[in-house]
Order: structure tokens, then sequence, then C-alpha cells
């Protein structure tokens, strides 16, 4: 992935403006470095005691557990993010690329040709993988599959990197600003997309092993929408994964935003833990200050939110023209929500990787049952995280940190996860034991938490307890979040999850990287006025 030349916006600008940042996430983080290197002056405001986001970390009994996002891709993001400041990623944190990327494990069925549990690794060299597939499948024709969507999918990917990356899109209208002239390449970019097909067509019509198809189905489930009702171009995400591979983090994903944490200090930033913001307040002429929970007043000349979008609007603009006009246009739906279980073992399960899908039997009911009922699934797919095998120090020794979500419906009334929590748990754990033959798993356990999609929503301020922010559902525009730059509120951006360019962690450091470069960019052509100093309070 080529992040734009800034040649044109590097260095400090002068037109410096006091910038506060809604929310200390990955996105909030990105945006805030970003902005203090090109010379605005930027006061973070966090309502958790720490920053991160979800990217947060549970230290307990001796184990130390990642609570949210733990696959990291797309390094490059993090590098452009470290880039503005003249620093080098590598001085701040460490990578270890991980390879297999996955491992799968399959349950028998009918479908699966096969009444044996099967297991699947994902290798990053194309050519090692499709002999791979050529023994797991006993056929050529996956393996060529295989091949032919990577191709497709790094078409789309091209795509996307020259019209929907590193700049503020808000929809299909919004990627035509080619000079104002809708040429024959853009056309043929446009009709390369695979408008009005789904993410689950294109993958069968080129690998309809049920099992493969399947694994292929889950690059996309960075983005937390059904593989049957996501647009093809997400299929592009599968070439960012083997363009640029998975990694790990040493220290675990929290490492990721302690060390933007610590580059946002040594640039000037003014991090606040523990200060929620009630409202941002707004006039004519644009954004005006942010209001505390502790009816404290800052004074600035732009905002980036980093809360949901939708939530942004709906509470933070809570009766304004311009939330009343956002509501009444805008009709999103929150992505899946997950349980996610903490569990400290006393051994380790020697069949897993760091990175595990453990897959339901029938993926279609599982997404119906998520998507459509808004119901649990009952054979759901669990992704499991076992990072001792890339770092012991997480778990004492001989003993496993290890991480288990599944994907579940976003809040609705009637859920009550503190009375289905328990039920769905033994769903999980039985799952692990018949599926990846993880037996006695319930007896090795020594310590245990969990996260609910009702903990996710009061944690994270989001939508419905939405992981992965706003569906990517719709075939034809289903890729398309609310645009970064907020042309209703001059001196309003949005950043994260629920904004463009949409969730997964490299995505939510582009968004943050995006909402920065377009204030920066507003700032220097005097679309908004300074204050000064003295007026903050």
């Amino acid at each position: 992935m080529i992040a734009p030349d800034q040649s044109e916006a590097t260095g400090a600008t002068t037109a410096p403006q006091h910038v506060v940042v809604i929310g200390g996430g990955l996105a909030g983080l990105s945006s805030a470095c970003v902005l203090a290197a090109r010379g605005h002056r930027v006061t973070l405001c966090e309502k958790n005691d720490w920053v991160g986001g979800k990217a947060a970390v549970l230290h307990t009994d001796g184990y130390r557990f990642d609570m949210g996002p733990t696959i990291l891709t797309l390094p490059s993001v993090l590098r452009r993010v470290f880039a503005e400041a003249d620093r080098n990623l590598d001085d701040y944190l460490e990578l270890v690329p991980l390879d297999p990327q996955w491992r799968c494990f399959f349950e028998g069925s009918e479908a699966a040709k096969t009444s044996e549990n099967t297991v699947l690794d994902l290798v990053a060299d194309v050519d090692a993988m499709k002999q791979h597939l050529r023994e797991f499948t006993g056929e050529e024709v996956t393996a060529d599959g295989y091949e032919k969507f990577l191709r497709v999918s790094e078409q789309l990917h091209g795509v996307s990197d020259r019209f929907f990356f590193w700049r503020s899109i808000g929809g299909l209208a919004d990627t035509m600003e080619m000079g104002g002239a809708f040429s024959a390449a853009v056309l043929k970019d446009v009709m390369s997309l695979r408008m009005g097909r789904s993410v689950a067509s294109v993958v069968r019509s080129h690998v309809p092993e049920h099992r493969v198809s399947q694994m292929m189905d889950h690059f996309t489930q960075y983005v937390g929408s059904s593989p049957y009702a996501s647009p093809a171009v997400l299929c592009g995400i599968a070439h960012m994964q083997t363009e640029e591979g998975i990694w790990y983090p040493v220290g675990g994903t929290g490492a990721v935003p302690e060390a933007l944490a610590k580059l946002a200090e040594e640039l000037g930033v003014d991090i606040r833990t523990g200060t929620d913001i009630l409202r941002i307040e707004s006039d004519a002429s644009g954004v005006r200050d942010v209001v505390t929970a502790g009816d404290e007043t800052i004074a600035c000349d732009a905002v980036v939110s980093n809360c949901d979008s939708v939530r942004t609007y709906r509470e933070l603009l809570r009766g304004t023209p311009a939330a009343k006009t956002f509501q009444r246009k805008s009709d999103y739906e929150a992505a899946c929500s997950g349980v996610v279980l903490y569990l400290g073992l006393n051994r380790r399960y020697e069949q897993l990787l760091h990175h595990n899908f453990i897959f339901s039997k029938d993926p279609k009911a599982e997404f119906d049952s998520i998507y459509r009922r808004g119901e649990v699934a009952p054979d759901p797919t669990a992704y499991v995280c076992a990072p001792s095998i890339s770092e012991p120090g997480v778990a004492p020794e001989g003993g496993e940190a290890l991480y288990v979500l599944v994907h579940t419906p976003y809040l609705r009334s009637g859920h009550d996860w503190k009375a289905m929590l328990p039920d769905y748990r033994d769903v999980i754990l039985d799952k692990l034991e018949r599926t990846a033959g993880m037996e006695g798993i319930r007896d090795a356990i020594v310590t245990e938490d969990a996260l609910t999609p009702e903990d996710i929503h009061n944690r994270y301020r989001v939508l419905n307890g939405a992981i992965y922010g706003l569906a990517s559902h719709g075939k034809f525009t289903g890729a398309f979040k609310p645009g970064n730059r907020r042309k209703e509120i001059p001196g309003l951006y949005l950043a994260g999850g629920a904004a463009h360019p949409g969730p997964g962690m490299p995505m939510v450091l582009m968004s943050g990287w995006i909402a920065a470069d377009s204030l920066d960019q507003d700032a220097r052509a005097g679309q908004f006025g300074t204050i000064t100093a003295e007026s903050t309070a």
C-alpha cells in the first residue's frame, strides 16, 4: 500500500490550530500525532483511564491479555504515521512476522465431504499455499482458483489505493474527483469493482470447495460483516494481508497505542485521560469548543472525533440541525459485536498456532443467525489467539493466555448478556473441544474474564456494542462509511472504525491520518480562524 506524496504538506503549518481530539483510540492517537507533527496544538481527551481504545490490556494473576484487536496487517500505515514526525517505527515498536498466518480447524460434515475433522494452514507464499491446497483437497482446481482470486484481490486493492484510501471519502461521488473528468480509465476501475456482487459470490466463483471458501470469507471478517451481504470490493483485503503479511507487536497489541502515545507526548500533545466529552459546541462559523463531563469548556478551532460516528451526532451534537440532518439522511447499521473469553490456562495446546480459526459447519446459517435474525449462532466460528508461541511471557511457565472471540449480533432489545453469557460460554468451550481437539479446557482454566456486547457498548462509546463500527452491508455502496471531513460543520472531522475507510487496525490508523490531513489542508487554506492560547479554559 502506497501513501500519497505529502511533499506539499510537510513541516509545520503557518496557520496552526488548537485541535481537540475526542477519544484516544488508535485513530485518535494517529490523528493527534500527525497534527502535532504538522505544527498544530493538540489536546487529546479520553474518557477512560488509558489510551488505545479497544486495544486495551488485561493483567491478571500473572497472565497478560490483549483485550481487543490481535491481528496487525499493513504495518506500512503505522510507519507512515511515524514518518510524519521523521521518526522510525522500529525505534518504538518491535514487529515479528507470523507465518503460517492462521491455522484453520474444520469439523467433519457433509458439506466438507468428510466425517473427520481437518486442519489447514494459511501461509504467505502463494506457491506454497497452492501446494497446501492440493494436498488438502486432492485437486488442482482449488489451488488454481485461490491464485486467481488473489489476482482479483490485487486488482481491487489497486482501485482502492487510487480512489478510496488516504483521502476523505463518504460515497461513490467523492471518488470521482479526478480533475472533474470521468475518464475511460476511471470507468474501467469502477466496472472492475464488481458492483452488485457479494464477497461470498466472488470467493465461491473461484473456490467452491466448502472449507477453503470459508477460510477465504474470513479475510473480510476484519470489517465485522457478512460475506453474503458485503460488496465484492472488500475482497481486496486479502491482497493487503498477503502483500505485507501478519505481524505481532512484541508486548502485544497494547504496545501499538503505547508507541503512539509516546510519540504524541514527544510532539507535545496534551493527553488527558479520565476526561469525558459531553458536547461539541458550534456556531454558524463552525466548531467553537467542547464541554467535558466536569463542566470544563475547552475552546478550540477544530475537533477530531474518534467516537463512533453515529453516536458523535446523536450524543455530542444532540439537538443541532447537523445532527438532525445526519440522522435523517443516514441509514447506518451497526456491525456485529462479540463475546471475548480471556482464559488463563495452566497448559498449552500444542496444536494451536498464534492465530487460529475454528470454523462452524454451516457458514451461511451462522451469518444468517448473527446478521439477519439477530441471534447468537448455535454453532459459531471461534477465533482463538494463543500468543505464548510468540511471547512466552504472556503467561506463567507452561501456561497460555488464551483469547477466544466469537461474533454475535450487535445489542438488540431483549439481549441480557449477564443472563446469556454462562450458557454461551459453554457453547464456545464445547466448540473448542469438539472441533480443535482442546479436551479438558475447563479443567485447565486458572483465571478467567469476559467481554460482552454490553461491556463493549459501555466502555468504548460505540453503536450498540459493535466491535467494528458500522456494517459494510450493501453490494453497491456497503464499503462506504461517513466521510472524515464534515462539510456541514466546518472544523469537525471523524476518525475511527465507524468513519472512512472503516474498521481493522490499519484502517483506523489510516482514518486518523486522513482526518488529520484533511484538517491540516483546510487550515493551510485558511478555512477557519485561529484562537489564542489565552482563550482556552
